[in-house]
């Protein structure tokens, strides 16, 4: 992993941010894409938003971009374009949180900040018996006392490597390496015979679902996007016309649905395709979701129709889209594109 052989504080911090909810397998390329068309944070700050959300595309979470893009701005703006090396400076960038704080200023500067992630969670938890879950509000003062406390102030970089490494391979969510291992006399876990009742969560909340229809209009090999501005997930991304229901409508009432009237004033349409179903899952969210392809004579626009940007379809990969309505354009059967 390449941020292993850095004490460049810029690229710690992109992989701590792009390794955020990703694994590893994943973020290494998009890490790399990063490093090569942003090599410093000057590069980074003077990039637009749309060229870092179309870099992203395909992580998910798009508020660590935004995120991390309005903080590129702080560090040249407040900073001289020089990566702040106070740990309090550092957590007041955007999107920075205890934990990313503590790995970039123990990393790049050895700073004496522990860290605290998954792995640290689950290993202190059982070496030390805590049965508080680590979801729940007074767990992360805990625990981050406790790591805190057994940190070495000495060698805090080789520290925070070595813990949270020992709960990535060794001290596993699954089959832990309990037999071999060099600490268990000490463990509570072990002793107690509580390995796999520990960590403790607090039962997941409740998934919302969600009913996404997207209108594909297509005029003479034109069709009309937008970009999305609400402070919801996917902030920034383009997407297609959109009709969003609190349960699923089958093609009959799509197609008999207002929203679909206000975009197509006339009979003058042909619906070429309604794709199936397709299932995005987010962490707290199930996104159903299809596409209903429609090909128009726009001789007369509507007014919803004005409302959207008109593009040519050969440009549409140009733009950064959520997921989901990516991996349906990279279906070449999905729209004729030629």
């Amino acid at each position: 992993m390449p941020w292993r052989d850095t004490v460049d504080p810029y690229f710690i911090w992109l992989s701590e941010v792009i390794l955020q909810q990703t694994r590893v397998a994943q973020g290494l390329s998009y890490y790399l894409k990063f490093v090569d068309a942003f090599p410093t944070v000057t590069a980074l700050a003077n990039a637009t938003e749309d060229e870092v959300l179309k870099l992203w595309q395909g992580l998910g979470y798009y508020s660590r971009a935004r995120n991390l893009h309005h903080a590129a701005k702080q560090i040249v703006n407040e900073f001289g374009a020089v990566f702040p090396n106070d740990y309090q400076k550092v957590r007041g960038l955007k999107g920075i949180g205890d934990y990313t704080a503590a790995a970039i200023t123990s990393f790049a500067f050895n700073l004496p900040y522990a860290v605290l992630d998954g792995n640290v969670y689950r290993f202190l938890s059982r070496f030390y018996g805590i049965t508080i879950p680590i979801n729940s509000a007074p767990a992360k003062k805990v625990f981050a006392s406790v790591a805190q406390e057994i940190l070495n102030t000495k060698a805090p970089a080789l520290h925070n490597q070595a813990i949270m490494e020992f709960g990535a391979l060794h001290c596993t969510p699954v089959n832990p390496h309990c037999a071999v291992c060099p600490l268990q006399t000490d463990c509570v876990a072990f002793r107690n015979k509580s390995v796999n009742c520990l960590p403790v969560k607090e039962k997941k909340i409740k998934i919302q679902s969600r009913y996404f229809y997207y209108f594909i209009i297509i005029d003479r090999k034109q069709t009309y996007i937008q970009q999305r501005i609400d402070s919801d997930i996917w902030k920034g991304l383009f997407q297609f016309p959109l009709l969003e229901t609190d349960e699923a409508l089958d093609e009959n009432e799509l197609l008999n649905n207002g929203f679909f009237s206000e975009l197509i004033m006339n009979d003058s349409y042909e619906v070429k395709s309604v794709s199936t179903v397709i299932k995005h899952i987010l962490t707290h969210r199930h996104i159903h979701t299809q596409f209903i392809v429609v090909n128009v004579n726009a001789e007369y626009e509507s007014d919803s129709l004005k409302k959207y940007t008109k593009v040519e379809l050969i440009d549409l990969n140009k733009y950064a889209w959520p997921r989901v309505i990516d991996r349906y354009l990279q279906n070449q059967n999905a729209i004729e594109l030629e």
